[in-house]
């Protein structure tokens, strides 16, 4: 069984890294530093960088990177793959470069969302200083926060991230768009891994052409998430969702757009989980105050 510790990066495909940039810096209140071929990092913590956005000819989420120990960690996950006769691609030695890690392996899931896992990342720890004034981003063993992604193939793909990638099923959601009762209702699986994090992972019953439904990052105060809703305004960033609190992490967050394509989270307040402790549920409602998510439809 593979053992993920977090969620140590996301790879992010841009048409315009310049607007990758200015987003990032303005808007997120992350640091932003030049990397090989083109490619941006963009910095949450003393990582040297927590999104790597490479240069390409569509905007789209590539790809999640899920740290592991160390490097029998790294082994033991390759072992996995062979014995269940899944295919595993070694990173590229530009790849590897790039992501700044000892090793590298990747994967696709049979949703066709590229995961890729590795150990022993690179990094000067150097201290984070936002250009904004954003004080911390809440990372550390945590890692840089959740990525919830498209599952067309859901059955396959919640077997797959369970059975093969290792993760814990945290709690299920059930959602249709409309209230027609004859709409098939859709089902989001929120997952964890090692960590105390509610969930790292969680994914959607339905295809998304961006590859990603959305991300997030979590502040350690809530007048960051108001002063980046400022920001947000103030740049004419597209709203997805207002502000509210969720009813499983108990998060407070807003959702924006990205100039990825897919969706921004920035809260506050997420919960840690004693695991031990934790009992499944479905939740039958998202939040138990705001986000209202026709915002984003206007």
């Amino acid at each position: 069984m593979i053992d993920v510790c977090a969620l140590g990066y996301v790879v992010v495909q841009a048409s315009s890294v310049e607007a990758w940039r200015r987003y990032a810096a303005e808007v997120l209140g992350m640091q932003t530093q030049d990397a090989r071929g083109g490619a941006l990092y963009l910095k949450m913590d003393e990582r040297d960088f927590r999104y790597l956005i490479v240069p390409g000819d569509r905007d789209c989420y590539l790809a999640s990177g899920w740290e592991l120990a160390d490097a029998a960690a790294f082994a033991m996950a390759c072992a996995t793959f062979r014995r269940e006769g899944i295919e595993l691609m070694r990173g590229t030695l530009e790849e590897i470069a790039n992501r700044r890690v000892q090793e590298m392996a990747w994967c696709v899931d049979p949703s066709g969302n590229r995961h890729e896992l590795y150990w022993g990342m690179r990094c000067d720890f150097r201290r984070f200083v936002s250009p904004v004034g954003v004080p911390i981003f809440v990372t550390g063993a945590m890692g840089l926060g959740h990525t919830v992604l498209p599952a067309p193939q859901f059955d396959a793909t919640d077997a797959f991230v369970r059975d093969v990638l290792g993760f814990k099923l945290s709690d299920i959601f059930r959602v249709r768009f409309t209230d027609d009762p004859a709409e098939p209702e859709k089902r989001i699986h929120f997952m964890h891994c090692r960590n105390a994090r509610h969930h790292s992972l969680a994914i959607f019953e339905m295809a998304v052409p961006s590859g990603c439904v959305h991300v997030m990052a979590e502040v350690d105060s809530m007048d960051e998430v108001g002063r980046a809703l400022d920001r947000a305004a103030a740049f004419d960033v597209k709203l997805s969702a207002t502000l509210g609190r969720h009813c499983n992490d108990q998060m407070i967050s807003f959702y924006m757009k990205t100039p990825g394509g897919f969706d921004f989270e920035y809260g506050f307040g997420g919960l840690t989980v004693d695991w031990l402790q934790h009992a499944v549920f479905e939740a039958t409602k998202v939040s138990m105050w705001g986000h209202d998510f026709s915002i984003g439809y206007r």
